[in-house]
């Protein structure tokens, strides 16, 4: 029979799970190690202002995702007042609301942004260009001037706003630039002439953001278009780009913050920046589950738990099918290893050890006994279930009572395998001699330690957690292990007289 189908299905569990994984790192940004740091910043901004006795209203921009970070988490402090998150074609704002208010009054709004570099901004569609911008006398003369003396000295949309704010520096200034600034703000009258010249610009807010700085206000920056481009200037120098450490809090075009019903209104800014584990840093676009980011991080805390230890099962599984098929190592049960690997983790190695050395040793000595009172099958496997759980129970006692805190967790082995442990190596016993017995309870020891080096690994526990295609990978590579027929490594002793010869 062709073997086409079998290898079609391996490199397909092959291709699906590297991409699945690849899908989570790249767009994701899951670490593929334990313990990777990233930067988040945590910015407060408060709001002051006077009610005046009446109703109050106010509106405030906020911050989202963009080139360079990406908004994990926002709270709000208001108490009193109604809180909703709007987002329409002015970009995401707040509102608050409250029926009376008077006196001095504090808004609270927090946010915690990833330091994303590989976050790119959502597409932003150009401004519409005005067409009611009207001038008066001299204004319009100075501003026409001005305009065609940058515009012969540019290329391209970029460069005439770049030498647009150049002319008004303080090296370049000439008299019509100086006269515009007497009625008009730089960032505003910038934005005017540019579109006036039919270049799509506007002014947007930017915070700076500095570690531990206090009661900050945004600047003003300059967004032009050149088709589906854009870039940001600095009104003051005419720098093009965007800082790294600049994050655009109202990218509009609209006012900051409105408030009705009150006077003094104002906002500042309060910043700090701290190192997180980077898988908490994203724990929260993780429980968004997609077809390519199906992960089990939706699920309760509690379940995520359960489900952390039993994805570990079948990295053991694959050590169990490597000693067994490749290497040739007998094991009392086939996947009982799995499980004892699995009680190590909870117990530690060497308590685990001892404790599974002393139920099995003392259980083969009551299972001796019971084999002279000839009991049917089901009856005798009860009385050792019965037996090992009095001997969990007495040596789980007897540890405590001498301050060895480590002996209770042995109540974390699986009984009823314990149970079929004993009785298979008895049958065994008395069939093959006490040699078969040290060769397949040794195996049984050595395959359960390697699992349990394998499954306490803090890079694997991490891997398969965050990365459920790498179940997908593990089995393409159990069944390639499946399809081996080749000597055991074990089996190759048989062969030595043929070297020595």
């Amino acid at each position: 029979m062709s073997r086409l189908p079998f290898y079609l299905i391996v490199g397909l569990l092959l291709v699906v799970g590297i991409a699945m994984s690849v899908h989570r790192h790249v767009q994701l940004e899951v670490p593929w190690t334990p313990g990777e740091q990233r930067q988040v910043w945590e910015v407060e901004a408060l709001v002051n202002f006077d009610a005046t006795g009446d109703a109050v209203m106010v509106d405030m921009a906020l911050p989202s995702s963009q080139q360079g970070f990406r908004l994990l988490t926002e709270n709000t402090a208001s108490p009193g007042y109604g809180l909703a998150f709007l987002e329409d074609q002015r970009g995401r704002r707040a509102q608050w609301s409250i029926r009376e208010a008077s006196g001095s009054q504090q808004l609270y709004y927090t946010a915690q942004l990833l330091v994303a570099p590989d976050s790119r901004a959502p597409r932003t569609e150009p401004p519409k260009l005005r067409g009611d911008i009207v001038w008066e006398r001299p204004y319009d003369t100075a501003a026409a001037q001005v305009i065609d003396r940058a515009w012969r000295r540019s290329a391209d949309a970029f460069t005439f706003a770049r030498e647009l704010i150049r002319d008004f520096g303080d090296e370049r200034q000439g008299e019509n630039t100086r006269l515009l600034l007497t009625q008009f703000e730089r960032s505003p009258l910038l934005v005017r002439l540019l579109n006036q010249a039919g270049v799509p610009a506007r002014e947007v807010s930017g915070l700076m953001l500095e570690d531990g700085r206090r009661r900050q206000s945004l600047t003003s920056w300059v967004q032009v278009f050149d088709e589906e481009r854009w870039a940001l200037f600095n009104p003051a120098t005419g720098e093009q780009g965007r800082p790294d450490n600049l994050l655009l809090w109202e990218s509009a075009g609209q006012a900051v913050l409105e408030v009705q019903g009150a006077t003094n209104s104002r906002v500042t800014f309060s910043m700090l920046t701290h190192n997180q584990p980077a898988a908490a840093a994203v724990r929260n676009q993780l429980a968004d589950d997609t077809l390519l980011n199906f992960s089990i991080h939706s699920l309760p805390l509690e379940e995520q738990a359960l489900f952390q230890t039993i994805l570990l099962i079948p990295i053991g599984a694959l050590v169990v099918v490597i000693l067994r098929v490749l290497v040739g190592i007998k094991t009392s049960g086939t996947f009982m290893p799995v499980l004892i690997a699995l009680a190590f983790i909870q117990t530690t190695l060497v308590t685990g050890l001892v404790g599974f050395l002393l139920i099995v040793a003392v259980g083969l000595v009551i299972r001796s006994y019971l084999s002279y009172l000839n009991l049917l099958l089901v009856a005798r496997v009860t009385a050792v279930i019965i037996t090992v759980i009095a001997i969990i129970s007495l040596f789980s006692v007897l540890s405590y009572r001498f301050g060895l805190n480590a002996g209770l967790t042995i109540t974390f082995f699986p009984m009823i395998i314990l149970s079929w442990t004993i009785e298979r190596m008895s049958i065994l016993w008395e069939e093959e001699g006490p040699k078969e017995v040290l060769i397949q309870g040794g195996g049984s020891l050595i395959t359960a330690v390697l699992a349990y080096l394998a499954m306490n690994n803090p890079w694997i526990r991490h891997i398969t957690f965050n990365f459920l295609g790498v179940q997908l990978i593990l089995m393409a590579l159990i069944l390639l292990l499946g399809n081996y027929t080749g000597y055991r490594l074990l089996e190759l002793r048989r062969f030595k007289p043929v070297t020595e010869d």
